[in-house]
């Protein structure tokens, strides 16, 4: 069938609004267990893992290079089989690798974890839910679209993140200035055990509820991709632009998980006050989210995208050059903000101007992970390089050049997203 017809046909038959509920619900809660719990308690993770930067950041690369092959091979997946039901049994398995977590296994027992959610959150995931929510903004909505799913992922992040505070905080029998190795763990596996729980529960949401309407289902999967599909998507220029602009977006979105343990190091804050400012980071992600998509449908998303490169620009080298140290919580706070307003706002664009960029639809889940296979690289890099600097280069100074780091990947990020402005942005994007 002709993509285009397909593309007719959806927007005839629109999603409901609780299946893009369930998609945001089922969107962050695959990844709470491997990223969002040590971005929220990083300072605390490595004390209760008995690891250093440098070795989190490898159990983070053994995560990218299984994802790596994950997004080649998970791509096709997506275009042949329903979106819902690889989304289930994703949720579903990764809740499963959170029994073994909250045992606290050795180090090599923690990088084949990460290994296992390497697969289970990519192979299975990852492509199914950009195509999903691609498919629920139809022509008209792409802004929405992904800027309400990251938005929407973003809020149930930072609910996750406070939630997992509070239990922390209960749990905790020790004084938190001077508390114990035991007491430490004694607190965060509950905070483990508790969201692998409702990590479980959300897969069995989705397999029974993220239903699209009539045959609709059908009509978005196909029985097989043929290599000349794939040489199709592989020679449109937005998709080699794409492998660029989400490179770039995803190594800021990597780099602030430093925030929590600079407020540690440079703002002296405590572990659970930490935790509290990893928290405040995730909340922005939603109101960014909601922002940004509401106005890129309004105006041009490629436009926004170019926007947000420009102002995590900013923010990177607000903290790098220095400024913000030991000054007011407010003044750190709003530094935050200007930082993760630019990161989270590229974030959510990205995939919403594949649209205009000619990328059909029923070939997004392969087009998604062939852009993926080079666009989220930092899982393999990142991690390390930031435990890198911050382990050889003690104090402030480990931290300036984190930042820098950050600079320098969003100035490539503002050259690639004002490239795809010129080629595919002088229209409303998605429209014709």
């Amino acid at each position: 069938m002709d993509p285009n017809s397909i593309e007719v046909m959806i927007e005839d038959k629109k999603a409901p609004w609780y299946y893009l509920a369930l998609l945001i619900l089922a969107g962050e809660s695959v990844f709470i267990l491997p990223f969002v719990l040590q971005r929220v308690f990083r300072p605390t993770f490595l004390k209760v893992f008995e690891l250093n930067n440098v070795e989190l950041g490898l159990c983070f690369s053994v995560y990218g290079f299984v994802a790596l092959v994950s997004y080649l091979l998970g791509g096709p997946l997506a275009d042949k089989f329903l979106p819902r039901k690889l989304i289930a049994i994703a949720l579903w398995c990764t809740a499963a690798g959170g029994v073994i977590f909250a045992t606290f296994p050795n180090y090599r027992s923690l990088q084949l974890l990460y290994g296992f959610w390497g697969f289970t959150t990519i192979f299975l995931f990852w492509s199914p839910m950009i195509k999903a929510t691609r498919v629920w903004g139809g022509k008209k909505a792409q802004g929405r679209a992904f800027g309400f799913l990251d938005g929407g992922r973003g809020l149930v992040g930072a609910l996750f993140g406070t939630l997992g505070v509070l239990v922390f905080s209960f749990f905790m029998t020790g004084d938190l200035d001077t508390a114990s190795l035991a007491d430490s763990r004694y607190a965060f596996r509950r905070v483990i055990l508790v969201s692998s729980g409702i990590v479980a529960i959300v897969g069995m949401l989705v397999w029974f509820f993220m239903k699209l309407p009539g045959s609709l289902e059908k009509e978005i999967t196909i029985e097989k991709i043929t290599i000349s599909q794939i040489g199709e998507v592989l020679r449109l220029p937005s998709v080699l632009l794409l492998m660029i602009i989400i490179l770039c977006a995803y190594v800021g979105y990597k780099l602030t998980d430093d925030i929590s343990l600079y407020a540690q190091d440079v703002m002296l804050y405590n572990e659970v006050d930490a935790a509290k400012t990893g928290t405040f980071l995730l909340f922005i992600r939603p109101v960014i989210g909601f922002s940004i998509g509401i106005l890129a449908d309004r105006s041009r998303p490629s436009l926004w995208l170019l926007i947000s490169f420009i102002v995590a620009f900013s923010g990177s080298v607000l903290f790098a050059t220095g400024l913000v140290v030991q000054t007011s919580t407010f003044v750190f706070l709003f530094s935050i903000f200007i930082l993760a307003a630019g990161v989270y706002a590229a974030r959510s664009l990205y995939f919403s101007v594949m649209q205009s960029g000619k990328i059909p639809l029923v070939l997004t889940g392969t087009a998604v992970g062939l852009i993926s296979l080079i666009g989220y690289t930092p899982d393999i890099f990142a991690g390390p390089a930031m435990g890198y600097l911050l382990d050889n280069n003690p104090g402030m100074e480990g931290h300036r050049k984190v930042f820098y780091m950050l600079a320098g990947f969003s100035f490539v990020g503002v050259l690639a997203a004002y490239r795809y402005f010129k080629l595919y942005g002088i229209k409303k994007d998605g429209l014709t």
